[in-house]
């Protein structure tokens, strides 16, 4: 009979090693190997075991109607998932500790169970009177929830087996639940991998729609393994400040749905609050009048939003200017700052540069670019932006403002909050149709960044003739 042996496995992305030491070979984590116990197999390989069912093979041809969707009676939850939870399948939903992973899917489940549907909620951090003041602090203690509070993954199969037509679990957190067949502690690799495979087994035969919380590192990435996001049909990740009311709910994966779609919700004392119309709220307190300050037409996923782009200059006191960056990417600052200074003539080598994403959205798109040039050149000449425009674009290397896709849904958007003006890239003559125009907006074209510089550089100059020979006339923003 073939004996268990040990290995040392990464705790961080799952790889297996045969000896312990310091640094993963496969991911480059320090000090993430941990000794588990390898269940011995039996000899053969998989094709000569008996037993197995011949599969039948079809075409491509053919159509199957689409899954019927649970509605979780959360609109901005539902977008995210693309419609609601799909039956049978699994979503992952991480993010960091108190942000609102537990309220928002305990008020899902029981806006499910008030719905006429069988909703249950597994808790395995919490005791179930816990979880009963959380739900009457956010007015859910008459819901029909199924509620259970355990950890062995066992228990929790057979409390799954003997119910019936069961439309959603939720599993807090799966990081809790443990197999005694394992010879390892819960949370590692392989008490995580077995817990959810066996979960993920069950929603698929039994037909119930599964959540999975896990928890993240303080990287922000999912902690253990990071197979589980292979193995589950939907990953779903809370982003936001624990201090800040506004929480950005993103997906990252999913199989029935759009990914990078995006929920807004607010936090409030009767739990996470949907926000309809996200860009208003990310603009209710911008001030048009300071220097430094642009608003971006993003896209986030199919949803247009609006948000503004703060960015603050100031001289460095030592060797190394600094680079301080909340909400986008810090290598694209650093590029679009040796193009504005290598293209442009903007010296802002030796300032310290500090840049915001208002309302702890973040962005990923290349269209910001030109929303942060904006805010950069108005932060180095001390001259706003206009209040009623918006900008977007991508910028290369060598300067030039490319398209962006979706700028109708942008303009129309931003023409919805009142904007009247839009910077935008040049249209090319081989192609991009012109979007659709919006009433009340005026539309500017540039196709270099030098253009958009030459507008603030404009105003300063205008502005050192005034203080000489008097007031000069207002003249329009870009």
């Amino acid at each position: 009979m073939a004996k268990d042996r040990t290995r040392f496995v990464c705790q961080a992305c799952g790889a297996p090693h045969p000896k312990w030491q310091g640094r993963c070979d496969a991911c480059g984590e320090w000090n993430t190997l941990a000794e588990e116990v390898e269940q011995a197999r039996g000899p053969g390989p998989a094709a000569r075991v008996p037993g197995g069912r011949k599969l039948e093979f079809v075409g491509l041809k053919g159509r199957a109607a689409p899954p019927a969707r649970i509605l979780s009676g959360i609109a901005e939850l539902d977008r995210v998932l693309g419609g609601g939870f799909v039956p049978g399948s699994a979503v992952l939903v991480g993010g960091d500790p108190g942000i609102g992973k537990s309220t928002i899917l305990l008020q899902a489940a029981a806006r499910v169970a008030a719905s006429g549907r069988r909703a249950l909620y597994v808790s395995g951090e919490e005791a179930v009177e816990q979880v009963r003041l959380r739900a009457g602090r956010l007015g859910l203690a008459e819901s029909p929830l199924g509620l259970a509070a355990a950890t062995s993954l066992r228990d929790i199969a057979a409390g799954l087996e003997g119910e019936e037509e069961v439309a959603l679990v939720v599993m807090d957190s799966i990081q809790t639940v443990w197999l005694d067949a394992l010879d390892s502690a819960p949370g590692t690799v392989s008490q995580v991998r077995a817990c959810a495979a066996e979960l993920i087994r069950l929603a698929k035969t039994r037909g119930f729609a599964l959540v999975l919380v896990g928890h993240v590192t303080k990287e922000g990435t999912l902690a253990g393994p990071r197979v589980l996001e292979h193995m589950v049909d939907a990953t779903l990740h809370f982003e936001g400040d624990r201090g800040h009311q506004f929480r950005i709910l993103r997906a990252v994966k999913n199989r029935y749905g759009a990914t990078d779609e995006i929920g807004v919700f607010e936090m409030t004392e009767r739990g996470l609050v949907e926000v309809a119309n996200p860009s208003a709220l990310f603009l209710a307190e911008r001030r048009g009048n300071v220097s430094g300050s642009a608003v971006f037409a993003g896209v986030e996923g199919t949803r247009p939003v609006l948000v503004e782009v703060q960015c603050l200059l100031s001289p460095s006191s030592g060797g190394t200017p600094r680079r301080q960056v909340q909400g986008w990417d810090g290598g694209r600052l650093a590029m679009l700052l040796a193009v504005l200074e290598a293209r442009c003539g903007l010296g802002l080598g030796m300032n310290d540069v500090y840049l915001n994403v208002a309302g702890g959205l973040r962005i990923g798109e290349p269209a910001a670019d030109l929303a942060v040039a904006a805010a950069l050149a108005s932060a180095a000449t001390d001259r706003p932006t206009d209040p009623g425009t918006v900008y977007f674009g991508e910028v290369g290397l060598s300067g030039e403002v490319r398209q962006v896709a979706q700028a109708e849904a942008r303009l129309r958007e931003a023409g919805k909050l009142g904007f009247t003006a839009a910077t935008l890239p040049r249209r090319v003559a081989r192609g991009n149709a012109a979007p659709a125009p919006v009433p009340g907006m005026k539309l500017a074209e540039i196709g270099h960044l030098s253009d958009l510089v030459a507008v603030f550089a404009a105003k300063t100059v205008k502005r050192k003739g005034a203080a000489e020979t008097g007031p000069a006339r207002t003249t329009e923003a870009v």
